[in-house]
């Protein structure tokens, strides 16, 4: 896991833009490439990023505290996610999680992390 910079932010939109992921975000809109560097212009110092064997794998951040992660479908189940979410609550030790109650990946992953449910939403 390592820093996010500029040369990895295409690699994040396209990870969060792609159909078998974007499911289970709470906001599934398509993130122009405009709109993308403005946000990791604000935030993207906030972000880490997975690499397995010199590839892009992932990503995670904390906005605010609350955590944003996403695995490259090739990479789930390898433990890169445990490993992005370790790396990010060393670095911001209050973050926390919003899963979307139908998301078991993400909830399976925050659980193995040590992360207890404290409180439902319901987003319309």
């Amino acid at each position: 896991v390592v820093p996010n910079n500029e040369i990895w932010w295409e690699n994040i939109r396209t990870l969060r833009n792609d159909e078998r992921v974007k499911g289970g975000f709470i906001h599934q809109e398509n993130i122009t490439p405009e709109a993308h560097k403005d946000y990791m212009t604000l935030f993207g110092s906030k972000y880490m990023v997975a690499l397995v064997d010199g590839r892009f794998a992932g990503y995670v951040g904390s906005i605010g505290g609350d955590i944003r992660v996403c695995v490259d479908p090739q990479f789930q189940g390898k433990g890169v996610g445990v490993h992005l979410i370790e790396a990010i609550m060393e670095r911001f030790p209050n973050s926390y999680a919003k899963v979307k109650i139908e998301n078991e990946p993400s909830k399976r992953l925050f659980d193995k992390c040590g992360f207890k449910v404290n409180i439902l939403v319901r987003t319309i």
